[in-house]
């Protein structure tokens, strides 16, 4: 009987702990925050409360008992207050807050962002004291925010930073340094950033950014920047978080300075080639240079080139006399702004080389004669001497251009090399001699196929040579059996039974003997084969690749513009994605980048060349599961491999962002970058980088 009675002692002690464990929090959570206004208490509903360890209260409550007036913008989510002669200005969720006082408009920004709370407006309490200019202080005994219109406050900053290098109200007329005070370094601070921001929007771009908090930074404005703006230097911790920042008004009201370097006025140029520059006080979408020779009327201007590339002038005897230079930079909507010309003379000595070969050479094969010259000329001939005898071959004979000499035996010796021209008027000009071996051993050269070249149709049976050989004939073999037959025919066409690996060579009869090509190994492939296919309908992709886009700036603060303008060209829309030449698989693959993925890789097309043929081969693309691995990976290949390293610096900025990629030879393509900003300007791209506060 009491082993039983001290079991139901046990269970009522039990359930009594498990109230209380579940009531407790009740019993002692925190009591409401009160709000005493000129010292009544005043009921908010809902209450106020503490975010990030700042009291937030609810703002219209308290401005309508102080005689404020409170309106809503609903368009730009914006709370108007005005009193008297101060009218305060807070977009929710943003840490700007705009004060116009007798018609000034100083702006600041808070710790904590004005936000919605059951359809009601809350902010920091100290947002109140500097919006309505009266005494507020925190009770944290009797957890009450206390409200003293007759004590006068003055607009306080939040934080303990400013912006040193550029004044409130300044004009930004170009290139700007960049630097601010920083009195307390805010904890996990890892990143600072400038930010120009639209008045009326609160929305704007990145003009500088940087890890080292106390540097400065340059900031080049562009046309597009230019009005009434918000400079902003925010700091942030590693996600992302805004951590404390300054902000002041300032006016973009560029004075375009365009120089170009490298000549100096009234210099006399006599070097075979001139490097030029530009020096810009504004970013530019890209320039060109123009040359113009006054006393002959002859014109130049080159096409769209990188603002910090450089051009190279080469002078020709034509312009010899005056001639003028000048740099023309363009915005990103196509204005044109004209830089000063700079008058020099050109007094170049005339100057004929022939290239290609070295001296003292042995040239047993093929080697492509050039021409060195700075006149224009109407005929161009190659020429052989030989050593010995003086006897002169012409070799080739044209207007101009180069020619590829395949010597045969009967060139066989020392020979003197030369280049012979007739400019314009008629008169003839040679070039040095250049002295070579020429052993020209008999040879041929296979030109059908390409080692491991994959064959799907006919190809022709072709051969180089620098004979003329008696006869040839071309032998196919089979390198799973071993079975080879000679070709007829001047080409050869796969049938269905040929599919596999297979070797091609050439043998030709010269003088009774034998040549022999390379025996060059090959696969004839006769199935189906599966050609690029669509990510998505053409008319989806821009929304598709932005909205991937945006979602990496985000997180890595590389332009989206500039990212959606890579993927529009690189896959023509997204209409043209590898697939699996061979089986149909789609790779997701964005951006052409080779190698494997997390879905393996799929088997495409690339050029090479054999014997002066091009001609296609398999090449391994990386694959993913979806075009999210695919956006990421190439995200992480800029971020990380170190030749980007100047692209990382300025990848905030759609248009330098993409010289930036041309200068670390992303792309073979002279033009890649001019076509990156056409795509940007023409779709309105830069709309993807506004950011607000």
């Amino acid at each position: 009987m009491k082993e039983k009675m001290f079991n139901w002692k046990a269970v009522v002690i039990l359930v009594m702990i498990v109230m209380l464990i579940n009531i407790a929090p009740y019993a002692y959570a925190q009591s409401p925050i009160k709000l005493v206004i000129d010292g009544k208490t005043i009921a908010a509903d809902p209450e106020a409360f503490i975010k990030n360890d700042r009291t937030m209260v609810p703002l219209r409550v308290i401005a309508e008992e102080l005689d404020a007036d409170v309106k809503w913008d609903n368009e730009n989510r914006t709370v108007l207050i005005s009193k008297g002669d101060l009218h305060v200005n807070l977009p929710i969720d943003s840490h700007l807050i705009e004060y116009t006082i007798d018609n000034e408009t100083i702006y600041n920004l808070s710790d904590v962002a004005p936000l919605i709370n059951e359809d009601r407006t809350f902010v920091p309490i100290r947002i109140v004291s500097n919006a309505l200019g009266v005494g507020i202080e925190w009770d944290n005994d009797k957890r009450a925010v206390i409200i003293d219109s007759s004590e006068k406050s003055e607009i306080e900053p939040f934080f303990d930073i400013e912006i040193s290098s550029v004044k409130s109200g300044q004009v930004i007329t170009g290139t700007t340094t960049l630097s601010t005070t920083i009195g307390s370094v805010p904890n996990n601070a890892t990143e600072i950033k400038y930010l120009l921001l639209d008045k009326n929007t609160k929305k704007g771009f990145i003009v500088a950014e940087g890890n080292s908090l106390n540097s400065s930074y340059k900031w080049i404005p562009s046309m597009e920047d230019e009005g009434e703006k918000i400079l902003v230097a925010a700091i942030y911790d590693e996600n992302g978080n805004f951590l404390a920042g300054d902000s002041i008004p300032v006016k973009v009201d560029i004075a375009p300075e365009i120089k170009l370097t490298g000549l100096n006025e009234g210099a006399l140029v006599t070097a075979d080639s001139v490097p030029l520059g530009a020096d810009l006080n504004f970013s530019a979408a890209y320039v060109k240079y123009e040359i113009i020779n006054p006393d002959t009327d002859a014109y130049y201007i080159s096409s769209g080139l990188d603002p910090l590339g450089g051009f190279t002038m080469v002078p020709v005897m034509e312009d010899n006399g005056n001639m003028s230079l000048r740099v023309i930079a363009y915005d990103m909507s196509g204005n044109a702004y004209y830089g000063n010309y700079v008058n020099v003379k050109v007094d170049v000595d005339r100057y004929l080389y022939i290239g290609g070969i070295t001296s003292g050479q042995t040239i047993d094969g093929s080697v492509t004669l050039k021409t060195s010259r700075n006149f224009n000329v109407s005929e161009t001939e190659y020429i052989a001497v030989d050593a010995k005898t003086g006897a002169e071959t012409v070799l080739y004979k044209a207007g101009y251009g180069n020619y590829s000499w395949f010597p045969g035996p009967e060139m066989a010796g020392s020979k003197l090399m030369y280049v012979r021209v007739k400019d314009a008027l008629g008169n003839t000009y040679t070039s040095n001699t250049v002295q070579v071996n020429v052993v020209a051993t008999p040879k041929i050269l296979l030109q059908s196929v390409g080692p491991g070249q994959v064959v799907t149709s006919t190809f022709n049976l072709n051969i180089k040579s620098n004979i003329t050989p008696e006869s040839v004939k071309y032998i196919l073999t089979n390198l799973n059996t071993g079975k080879s037959t000679v070709l007829t025919g001047a080409s050869y066409t796969p049938n269905s039974q040929d599919a596999g690996s297979w070797s091609l060579r050439a043998e030709a009869v010269f003088n009774g003997k034998t040549l022999f090509t390379e025996e060059v190994k090959f696969t004839i492939f006769t199935d189906k084969l599966y050609t690029a296919l669509p990510i998505v309908a053409k008319d989806q992709f821009l929304g598709f690749a932005s909205n991937l886009a945006v979602e990496a700036k985000n997180r890595t603060g590389m332009s989206a513009a500039l990212q959606t303008a890579q993927a529009i060209l690189e896959t023509g829309w997204g209409q043209s994605v590898p697939v699996d030449k061979y089986t149909g698989q789609l790779s997701n693959n964005l951006f052409g980048i080779k190698g494997t993925a997390s879905a393996g890789s799929v088997t495409s097309n690339t050029w090479e060349e054999y014997n002066g043929v091009s001609f296609r081969i398999d090449a391994e693309f990386r694959a993913y599961n979806n075009p999210s691995e695919s956006w990421n990976d190439h995200k992480e290949l800029l971020l990380t491999k170190e030749r980007y390293a100047p692209f990382r610096a300025v990848m905030f900025d759609g248009t330098q962002g993409a010289w930036a990629l041309r200068r670390c030879g992303y792309a073979t393509d002279s033009s890649y970058a001019i076509k990156l900003i056409d795509i940007m300007n023409r779709y309105d791209l830069r709309e993807l980088d506004k950011v607000g506060i």
